[in-house]
């Protein structure tokens, strides 16, 4: 079986090592003609456990190549980013319609079509549907539609690919026949047959629940900080109830999920999506409040050195996507000196660990990769102008006397 995959991201290229590993002849199609030419020598451009091994092996056995441009295949499949247009908070799905009509001249009778990017519920029906009809497809009958979203956590991909239930939502019964059955190639868990809109409204809502209750983590920070209460001390006495399970407050949400996917929802009902507009304000309303502490804690300290530590979303991974580090850098820089450092994230004018923290009055953790839950404290308090830690991320459980630490426990204090 030929598979071509447009996009080859987060989500294309781990899907197209699965299907190269399992037997399938997989065309890797992306409009950086950087990633191209270093895919097709078997390097890849993402941070991912196993993949780039994957990937190399295939490229020596000649089944997974990569191009700017698709080719004939058995099957499609659509994996490019969706956005949200922020004048609306609609679903912009621009890409994904380039990414159909750049491969309309090569679909025949009996191929089948995947979207796998997250998308609006009614825009397999109502939007990519037609442009298949208007070629001259009967869908169900001479081609086969579907969509099927991805539920991936970044740093597990593989196994998470591999092994949890997936959604197929067709067009027609017969096309979620045959969407499964590609699937069936290397996914272990249960493969859950649906419409097409029913399937585009359930990854929604995946992301926007867990937004909500997050939400409720940062709102209920918010509120021990205004009120003199310990927040992380309430979460973990509240979650002893059996059910009962507060997730943990931090900087804001990021990725392209979390982030992006509940205003799909809210764009279609605005009179009636009121929880999933107020979880959205609450959580993109995180890094003004996460910088307003940050100016308390250097409260007169004018022109004050910042160690930024992090600003990937998601801990150990150099996943930036949507990342409230960025915003937060953007409300502090003005005011202050800021040097970063972030391991797993490449960028020349980010310094090393020993760089970013000498002479810096507070150290602000925004990632929760390992690296920073057990600093070096012996360093920090000999080379900090100050040795504070404001750990927005809630990673580190105690520090030296000689070191002061906030987090969303004891911003009250401040």
């Amino acid at each position: 079986m030929k598979i071509c995959i447009i996009g080859q991201g987060y989500i294309g290229l781990p899907t197209a090592a699965l299907f190269a590993k399992n037997g399938c002849n997989v065309l890797g199609v992306d409009i950086d003609e950087g990633i191209v030419n270093n895919l097709n020598k078997g390097k890849i451009h993402i941070e991912e456990p196993g993949i780039g091994d994957i990937i190399k092996k295939a490229v020596e056995k000649n089944v997974y190549h990569a191009s700017m441009n698709p080719e004939k295949s058995d099957v499609f499949i659509i994996t490019v980013p969706t956005p949200y247009i922020k004048e609306n908070y609609s679903c912009d799905l621009s890409y994904v319609i380039a990414a159909c009509n750049e491969i309309l001249d090569y679909v025949e009778k009996g191929n089948t079509i995947i979207v796998e990017s997250t998308i609006a519920p009614m825009s397999t029906d109502n939007i990519i549907k037609p442009m298949f009809e208007d070629k001259g497809f009967i869908i169900g009958e001479d081609i086969y539609l579907a969509h099927c979203p991805e539920r991936v956590l970044p740093g597990q991909i593989i196994n998470e690919l591999i092994n949890n239930d997936r959604i197929v939502g067709g067009i027609t019964p017969l096309c979620s026949d045959k969407a499964a059955e590609v699937y069936s190639i290397f996914v272990k868990g249960n493969i859950m047959k649906t419409e097409a809109k029913t399937a585009e409204l359930s990854k929604c809502m995946e992301n926007t629940f867990r937004d909500v209750n997050i939400a409720l983590a940062n709102e209920l920070a918010k509120i021990s900080a205004e009120i003199g209460v310990n927040a992380l001390d309430v979460i973990k006495l509240a979650n002893k109830h059996p059910r009962v399970n507060i997730h943990s407050p931090g900087p804001g949400v990021g990725g392209h999920c979390l982030a992006i996917d509940p205003y799909f929802i809210y764009a279609l009902a605005p009179d009636t999506a009121k929880i999933i507009k107020l979880a959205r304000d609450t959580n993109k309303s995180m890094p003004s409040f996460v910088s307003e502490y940050v100016e308390k804690i250097l409260d007169t300290e004018k022109d004050a050195k910042i160690a930024i530590l992090g600003v990937s979303y998601k801990g150990n991974t150099g996943d930036t996507r949507e990342s409230p580090a960025f915003e937060i850098i953007n409300f502090l820089k003005n005011k202050y000196t800021l040097s970063i450092h972030d391991p797993h994230v490449e960028n020349d004018n980010f310094e090393s660990f020993e760089e970013a923290t000498k002479d810096a009055s507070l150290c602000l953790i925004l990632s929760d990769h390992d690296q920073f839950k057990n600093l070096d404290y012996d360093y920090i308090f000999k080379n900090m102008k100050n040795p504070i830690i404001f750990d927005t991320k809630n990673i580190i459980e105690d520090v030296p006397n000689n070191i002061t630490l906030y987090n969303f426990g004891n911003l009250y204090k401040i």
